[in-house]
Order: C-alpha cells, then structure tokens, then sequence
C-alpha cells in the first residue's frame, strides 16, 4: 500500500507545483475563450470547470487506464515509474498543451493544429492517421460493448452494436450539453468510485500490496523498453487524449480553467491507472499470476473477477457497469471528435447542421462496418500509432511554443517528444508488428533517428532572431 500512496502523492505534488510551470510557458491569459466568443449552442458551450474537468476525463479514459495499467503491471512495480513521470513531464504536459493551443486557436482539432505548427501544407497523413485511430477506437469499443451486452442478455450481437452505434450518432451530432454535459459528469464519478471501492476492498480483505523494486518482473521475460511503455498510454501518455482536448477546449470560460481541466483530468486519470495496477498485483499476487488471468480471461474478465471478489455484489454490478461505460463514452466522443476533424480540414461552416450530419453518417457507415471485422491485427497496431500520435502532439506544441513565448519553455515538450520518439521508433524496428529487427540493432537505430530530431531541435533553440510564424 505504500507505493501506491507514494504514487498518488508524486501525482498531487506534479499537479500542484510542476502544472504551474508548464502553465507559465503560455501566460499572459488571453480571453474570451473560444466558448464565450463563439458560443454556437453546438460545439460551443460555456460549462463550469467542475464539469468540464469531469467530461475531459471521461472522454481521455475509456478503459485505458484500467487495462493499459492491467497488462503494464505484467512488467512489475517498475510500472509505476512510467504511470508517475510520464504523466507529470509527458502525459499531462501533451493534453495540456493540445488543449490550450486548441484554445488558442478558436478550439481546433489536433489535426488542423499540426498542420498548422508542424507540417504546413502537407495535411492529409495526419487527418488520415487521426481520422482512422478515432473510427477504429468507436468500432472497437462498439464491438467490446456489444459482446459484453449478448452475453449477459443472450440477446443477438447485432442488435446491441445496432442500439450502439445509433448511440454514438445521436451523441455526435447533439449539442454537447444535452447529452455529454449532463451524464459524463455522473460517469466519470462512477469511474473513480469503481477503483476507490476495489482498493478498500483489498485493503480490507488484508491482500498483500506489493514492494516497489526495478527488477523486470514479466513472467515471459520480456524487455519493458519500449514494450512497457507503448503498452501503458492512457495511464501515462496518449496520443488519443489530443484529438479529445479540443472538444473541452470549446467549452472552458477561461484560460485559467485549462490547468485543471487538462492537466488535473490527466492526473486523476492516472492516479486511476495506479490503483488498478496496484490491484492487480495484490490480487493476483504477483506478476505471474496476473499474466495467466489476463491470458484466460482478458482485462475485462479480471476486472470483474476482482470487483466481485474484494466488493460482492456491489463490485460486479460496478464492474459491470464501468466495462460498458467506459468504452461507450470513449467510442461516442470518438465519433464526435473525427466530425470535427473533417469539419476543420475541410473549413465547413459550423453552423451547417446538415453537412455536419452527412459527414456523420458517412464515418458512421464505416465504423458500422468495421464492426464485423477481426480487430485482433488492427488493434495490435493501435497502441504503436498511439503513441505515435502523442510524440507528433508534442513536437507540434514544440512549434506552437518557439513561436508564443520564450525559448526555453519549449524545453517543457521538447524532452518529453524526444523520449517518445525513442520509444516509438524502437518499438517498430524491434517489434513483430513492424520490422521485427534484434534488440542489438533496432535500439541504436532508434536512438538515431531520435538524435537527429535533437539536432533538428538545437538547431532552432539557438537560432537568432524571431520564429518565423507559421502560415
């Protein structure tokens, strides 16, 4: 229990002293913000903070930092190295950053605002990339919901993922505060509920938390660099949480709102992955016998093993409960957040609902589609383009910084996306989903494909005169 505490402690301290840091590099506060400017009864909407704070977190989550922390806990108590600092110098830092650019910038999305900072006129890998992460995390979660629904009703597959999927395209296309603005609220509470009854349950039921130590405990052996770390995203750092913040972004009241919203909803989120990694360690008792849970029955199985074991009746009807939600209210968001990707790249006027319902429905057709695929080799790729996307996000806050304030703030992303680019390029010269090259020649190939993106770098922060701004 006390590496836990320790953690969640790290968390509180990074959100109280580091986020200010990181909130310097961006005053003085320009406003209004784009909610009070704009205001359209749609997209923007003024929501008090509280609010906002608690959909940013339910939109970032998902089930990410319940099963991402799961598999990462395979690794060991070195999990919790990467939950801490990855979050309080990378994670937090990249949601906070694509948030306030998007506030800077009439709340635009994560794939206008790198072609704006970062790749110019050469938009359409990234709208693409974007585009296609966010459809197959709706198809996905879809799809999960809808076989956890036939199982428990017997009722045809094909109607819940029907029911589902209708979901999403009403959600996409409602004004945010008559769905998202009035129940995420209630769910993200339910989310941190959920965690909060587990680890009293194991408190009490006397398990045994484990140790803090650096020795690589995967029952297979496997190296956690760069596994560990593509492998834990929404409990660290995410890509996915960028095409998420614009949404929020149009609709905090003032740029002050950004810290706790951004960063503070990263932070709990995180604090959520450490718990659930915490619990799966104690109740499995250890990291083999963790490993062979998550082989027989999936996250979703140990999930509802543990809340059924440590909270009763209460536990599984939570586990239940949060298994569906969480990737429900991920995979709508989802949905919603491409439509305004294509509506930014394409400049459509946001006042065209019918445009704005045609570009719906045309992604609803694909994902509808996407659903009575096998997921098993796309979704093995999701978690690599993940990160991918986080390391782009920060390189284009890089841009965004050496342009609005001093060049030594710029520091803040930089490191962090040169971190991710090592990891990133590593995994995919090493990995069997990509090259599948030894350890002994993806690392260094790894490392210099992150020197040069270092030069790249120097080569600006000691440029002399003004950033040139970009177009």
């Amino acid at each position: 229990m006390f590496i836990l505490l320790v953690c969640i402690g790290f968390l509180v301290l990074g959100y109280l002293f580091y986020s200010k840091f990181v909130e310097r590099s961006i005053l003085p506060f320009r406003e209004p913000t784009p909610a009070v400017s704009v205001n359209d009864g749609m997209d923007y909407v003024p929501m008090p903070t509280w609010k906002t704070h608690l959909i940013e977190l339910l939109n970032i989550a998902g089930t990410g930092p319940i099963f991402g922390a799961l598999m990462g806990a395979k690794w060991g108590p070195i999990v919790f190295i990467w939950i801490v600092g990855g979050t309080i110098l990378g994670g937090a830092v990249h949601d906070y950053m694509s948030g306030m650019m998007s506030v800077r910038n009439n709340g635009a999305s994560a794939t206008w605002l790198t072609k704006h900072y970062l790749f110019g006129k050469s938009r359409y890998p990234i709208l693409v990339l974007g585009v296609f992460l966010l459809l197959m995390v709706s198809a996905t979660f879809a799809r999960s919901a809808g076989d956890l629904l036939e199982s428990i009703t017997g009722l045809d597959l094909t109607i819940w993922v029907v029911v589902i999927l209708a979901y999403f395209a009403l959600s996409a296309i409602l004004p945010i505060n008559k769905v998202i603005g009035r129940i995420y609220p209630v769910f993200g509470i339910l989310l941190i509920t959920m965690v909060v009854v587990v680890i009293a349950g194991l408190v009490v039921g006397g398990y045994a938390f484990p140790s803090f130590t650096l020795e690589n405990l995967h029952p297979t052996g496997a190296s956690y660099f760069p596994d560990m770390f593509i492998t834990v995203a929404c409990g660290a750092i995410s890509g996915f949480h960028a095409t998420q913040s614009p949404m929020i972004a149009r609709c905090i009241k003032h740029e002050k709102d950004g810290r706790p919203v951004f960063y503070g909803a990263m932070i709990v989120e995180s604090i959520i992955a450490a718990m659930w990694a915490a619990a799966g360690l104690a109740f499995y008792a250890g990291t083999t016998g963790l490993a062979d849970a998550l082989t027989d029955s999936g996250p979703a199985g140990v999930v509802y093993d543990i809340c059924t074991t440590v909270a009763g009746p209460i536990g599984g009807a939570l586990a239940v409960i949060g298994v569906l939600i969480c990737p429900i209210t991920s995979g709508d968001t989802a949905l919603r957040s491409a439509r305004m990707m294509i509506q930014d790249d394409r400049e459509l006027d946001k006042s065209d609902r019918g445009k704005m319902v045609l570009v719906t429905l045309v992604m609803f057709a694909f994902i509808a589609i996407m659903c009575t695929l096998d997921f098993s080799i796309l979704w093995n790729y999701f978690s690599w383009l993940n990160q991918t996307l986080a390391a782009i996000v920060l390189w284009t806050a890089t841009a965004f910084l050496f342009t609005t304030t001093k060049k030594r703030y710029t520091l803040i992303t930089a490191l962090p996306a040169l971190f991710m680019t090592m990891v990133v390029t590593s995994f995919i010269f090493h990995s069997n989903l990509g090259l599948g090259l030894d350890d002994s020649i993806a690392m260094p190939l790894g490392g210099i494909v992150t020197a040069i993106m270092a030069v790249v770098y120097l080569r600006f922060l000691f440029m002399k005169g003004p950033m040139p701004q970009p177009a």
